[in-house]
């Protein structure tokens, strides 16, 4: 773990506030498929594009997180921005091939795309690992070396 290589910025966000971001996303992919709703896979969809490809500050899941956090008197924890954007993005793109397979009655293929977005989100807001870097340094990078 220790080899790899994320994208950086100059702004910080709070960690507490992405691992209450991914419990919620895990929520709510999981209320998604109970309820048998398109609409929430739509809303995390929007969600995920606030957060990737906006200067907005807050998604609405960023919005709930950040006040449940202050509420708790979670400790702050100022993380580099970056590779949660670059998260969010895949967040983004997980999210619209669910709600495409799903609206499209492929939903054996859209609850294992979601079974992966519940395990990168798991992996985050349990032990702080972002799956984001792993891709970016095994995937991404590599082209950019060239």
């Amino acid at each position: 773990m220790k080899n790899l290589v994320c994208p950086i910025s100059d702004q910080r966000v709070n960690e507490q506030v992405t691992r209450l971001n991914a419990l919620f996303t895990i929520g709510t992919v999981l209320l998604a498929f109970i309820l048998n709703s398109a609409f929430l896979f739509v809303f995390l969809m929007a969600d995920f594009f606030i957060r990737a490809f906006t200067e907005i500050k807050f998604s609405p899941i960023n919005y709930i997180s950040y006040y449940l956090s202050n509420a708790l008197n979670l400790p702050v924890k100022l993380i580099d921005k970056a590779p949660k954007i670059f998260a969010a993005r895949l967040g983004f793109l997980m999210t619209t091939v669910i709600a495409g397979l799903f609206i499209f009655s492929f939903k054996v293929a859209s609850i294992v795309v979601a079974v992966t977005l519940i395990f990168f989100a798991s992996l985050e807001f349990i032990f702080a690992i972002c799956v984001g870097c792993l891709i970016y340094t095994y995937f991404v990078l590599p082209f950019y070396k060239k």
